[in-house]
């Protein structure tokens, strides 16, 4: 079932720092919510099978050179983080911590609220488009994504849209399961996030992680044997 969709978009948003280092109990191997490795995931997207007519750009002022791709059961972009902080008043997420700070979410919890940026791993898509119509390819709403960094894996939904031709956002509680900084103004990453949504899925209610972790899981791996 699609999520109602608010017309308020995420306006673009910068980013100035790096992720911080790694510390020594995470190097050695793969972080992730469930049994499918961040090298499981990477491994099947090394090349792109271009679905959008055209490209994104990860910044206002940056070239479009971001693709989207298609792949059996699943599309994917590989791009950067920043900050989306929008939604429910936390301590975190908030008029003063983020000058582009909305109380709204294009997609809302079942009982009507909008998404709580600092909880919930959520994922940030471009607004449809000439040149991309997510739910022409299966995403809404609610749809699951298992988004890469490094050695980390973190399941997230489809909480917001952006601004048509930009690519590469996730809320505050999406970077700080990746292990990067999370700050609205100075948070997020420059480049090597893998962003992999998976077609016509759905964790219901939107607001439940541990629901979009069981789905994902599940269709992480069968991504990974079909591809």
């Amino acid at each position: 079932m699609a999520r109602p969709e608010r017309a308020a978009t995420t306006p673009s948003r910068g980013r100035t720092t790096t992720a911080p280092p790694r510390t020594a109990g995470g190097a050695a191997e793969d972080r992730a919510e469930g049994a499918v490795t961040a090298a499981d995931l990477l491994a099947k997207v090394g090349t792109c099978a271009e679905i959008s007519n055209g490209r994104y750009r990860t910044d206002e002022n940056s070239p479009a050179t971001v693709p989207v791709c298609g792949a059996r059961g699943a599309v994917f972009w590989k791009a950067d983080l920043d900050i989306d902080c929008d939604g429910q008043t936390t301590a975190h997420c908030n008029g003063q911590a983020d000058p582009l700070y909305s109380p709204s979410t294009a997609y809302v919890q079942s009982d009507g609220q909008p998404l709580n940026a600092e909880t919930l791993p959520y994922i940030v898509v471009p607004a449809a488009s000439s040149r991309w119509s997510p739910g022409a390819s299966g995403v809404r709403g609610g749809s699951v994504a298992a988004v890469v960094y490094q050695d980390r894996v973190q399941y997230a939904v489809v909480g917001d849209t952006g601004p048509s031709d930009l690519i590469g956002e996730a809320s505050y509680a999406t970077a700080r399961g990746l292990g990067i900084s999370s700050g609205p103004s100075d948070g997020g990453v420059p480049s090597g996030v893998t962003y992999i949504v998976f077609k016509d899925s759905e964790a219901d209610p939107i607001e439940d992680h541990q629901a979009a972790v069981s789905t994902g899981e599940r269709l992480a791996r069968q991504f990974v044997t079909d591809n």
